[in-house]
């Protein structure tokens, strides 16, 4: 048998004495909370998170993270779309070859502490 744990209040329970209107006024909007949320999807793939962590090391082409990742170009391509629409990667043409690379220094920053974080659990 299965016992859940479920945290409820105390029956006399009046709430904290905060002032919930003032958090309230400074919560994140639903627009904005939607965004965070699918940011943060990019991240639930394995895949999108080890093309990010071959990014961390340098810039790199399509033809590099099939290699490193033994997938197919438009298995890694998909991917790298996926990543380039919430701007966590950027791509950069030189003649025919297009490299990528991380969008910017946050993307790092998030990726790194997330990480350190999971190994720290």
């Amino acid at each position: 048998m299965i016992q859940k744990t479920v945290e409820e209040c105390d029956v006399n329970c009046s709430g904290a004495a905060v002032d919930l209107d003032a958090i309230k006024a400074e919560l994140i909007d639903e627009q904005e909370a939607v965004k965070f949320a699918d940011w943060f999807k990019a991240f639930s793939d394995p895949t999108r998170v080890k093309i990010i962590s071959a990014l961390l090391k340098r810039e790199l082409c399509v033809h590099d993270l099939t290699v490193l990742l033994e997938m197919g170009q438009s298995a890694v391509s998909h991917q790298l779309r996926y990543l380039r629409n919430l701007r966590i990667v950027k791509r950069r043409k030189d003649g025919k070859t297009v490299y990528y690379s991380l969008d910017d220094s946050h993307i790092e920053q998030i990726f790194l502490q997330t990480l350190q974080h999971t190994k720290h659990a």
